[in-house]
């Protein structure tokens, strides 16, 4: 399934497919965390908001909060990872993904970077 993928500093990406989009965590942050042991992810339901913790990874070195891109309402979960989390990092753009939210607010989409842009923020030359 091909998505109109876009990232926030925070290394979660968006893929968006209308009024919904997936959330899940980049390669690069997947990468920085190590392997991830287990999720805790926010129900059905549940609001979450721009700037805002949503998920928590918890990688055999810390305990990460994920901060959501944008906001809206959870339309789903990624039922996999309860018993494989380690699929965020074997696959983080595909299986690994973690929710499916109704967007909001479309607006908040033009804050974000395309995976270019997001390549040159997390790979830029140290001054």
């Amino acid at each position: 399934m091909e998505r109109a993928l876009k990232v926030s500093q925070d290394h979660v990406w968006v893929g968006i497919e209308d009024q919904h989009v997936f959330f899940g965590l980049t390669n690069y942050g997947q990468s920085e965390l190590g392997q991830i042991i287990s999720v805790e992810l926010p129900d059905v339901g549940d609001k979450v908001e721009k700037g805002e913790p949503f998920a928590e990874l918890e990688s055999v070195a810390t305990v990460s909060e994920l901060i959501a891109p944008v906001s809206g309402t959870v339309l789903a979960v990624n039922p996999d990872l309860e018993s494989l989390p380690s699929i965020i990092n074997e696959d983080p753009y595909n299986e690994g993904w973690l929710i499916e939210v109704k967007l909001e607010d479309e607006s908040e989409i033009k804050s974000l970077m395309d995976m270019d842009e997001y390549y040159h923020f997390v790979f830029r030359p140290n001054p």
